[in-house]
């Protein structure tokens, strides 16, 4: 029994099973994201299909073959589209998107044009062309995922289940995939992936399958992110760098003696889902207004602006003997947190020790 066509299988069949899920939004999350995600993983799973169909002699200038090389060739860009929508669910195309279309077409110029190219040079274009489409995609994803990361700071008390972070397991599979291609292609003689490699492809895939499926929604609903987002910008003046203004000094201290008030009276941070869109709701303005406040009033963030209330919480419980009994986790979730590393990571980037830590100090002094 071959082993490795076995592995290959998991693979295929993983990826597959997994586009259908996204494509037909079985978990109702995350819409238009899914949709390209779907195809993306599906066009993904093409790379192991072959190896399964395709004979070990086949003719790589055959039409269908140059079909299913330049499918292949989107993966990369079907990828960061899928983040694109995942960390900007309102994104819209405009013309200055073909560019993304370049790499593309000239992979389809030269793919129509390999018999009137020497096969040497051709391959060396071939290369190139997959590794510079394959890398330039996937630096962009990163650096999107790395914004996002610090954007859903703005509109969200918990950035654990919303920071995309699985979906650099992927780049970091691309990456290896590029070097593969590097190491197969110029120094090994081998043509198919050996089953050490595949192995380490299959547990890269069940892992984005099962961190993929978990996703919850990441946008609220009626959340509009590009307002959200214009509110902690800045825009240029011949002077100085300032902040919009977008409401009177009287109508912006009025909002955070409010907002103070509600934090102090109805403690609306020991909910673990609260977000810029319910806080807002409870202050009677709209998110975008409360996500100015929070901005220009007191300089903070959301996430920042909830958690510091939760974290004093957390030290009034940890230091009071009548908590004893309760386990940290325990004392997490009665401040508001939703999960053990949620209060641990928050719990220690503001502290500077983690709630162990600070109950250990606090019972010695």
């Amino acid at each position: 029994m071959d082993i490795n066509l076995i592995v290959t299988t998991l693979i295929a069949g993983g990826l597959l099973l997994l586009s259908f899920l996204k494509l037909s939004n079985v978990i109702a999350v995350n819409k238009k994201a899914n949709i390209y995600f779907g195809v993306f993983v599906f066009l993904w799973a093409t790379f192991w299909l072959d190896e399964m169909i395709l004979p070990q002699d086949y003719n790589p200038f055959k039409f269908y073959i140059l079909a299913l090389r330049f499918i292949q060739f989107l993966v990369p860009l079907t990828f960061f589209l899928s983040v694109q929508f995942y960390t900007n669910p309102n994104f819209s195309y405009s013309l200055k998107d073909i560019r993304f279309l370049i790499l593309p077409l000239l992979f389809l110029i030269l793919l129509s044009l390999n018999k009137y190219i020497q096969e040497d040079v051709f391959n060396v274009i071939y290369l190139s062309l997959i590794l510079s489409n394959s890398l330039f995609y996937t630096v962009l994803s990163y650096i999107k995922i790395q914004k996002h990361q610090k954007n859903i700071e703005l509109f969200s008390s918990d950035i654990e289940s919303r920071d995309l972070r699985w979906l650099k397991y992927i780049i970091y599979s691309f990456l290896a995939s590029a070097l593969l291609i590097i190491f197969y292609n110029i120094i090994a003689t081998a043509e198919r992936l050996n089953i050490y490699i595949n192995l380490c492809f299959l547990i890269i895939v069940y892992l984005v399958s099962f961190y993929s499926i978990r996703q919850k929604e990441i946008y609220p609903k009626g959340l509009n992110i590009n307002e959200t987002l214009d509110d902690n910008s800045f825009v240029s003046t011949s002077d100085d760098t300032e902040r919009i203004k977008r409401m009177s000094d009287i109508e912006l201290n009025k909002i955070m003696e409010d907002l103070l008030k509600l934090m102090d009276d109805e403690k609306p941070y020991l909910d673990s889902e609260l977000n810029l869109l319910r806080l807002s709701e409870r202050l009677s303005i709209s998110s975008h207004q409360l996500s100015y406040v929070l901005n220009e009033g007191f300089g903070e963030n959301f996430f920042y602006f909830i958690n510091k209330y939760r974290v004093q919480k957390a030290k009034e419980l940890l230091i009071d003997p009548k908590y004893d009994h309760l386990s940290m986790i325990a004392i997490g979730y009665d401040a508001g947190f939703n999960s053990k590393t949620s209060f641990n990571t928050t719990f220690k980037k503001m502290t500077l020790s983690t709630p162990t830590e600070y109950k250990k100090k606090c019972s010695k002094s």
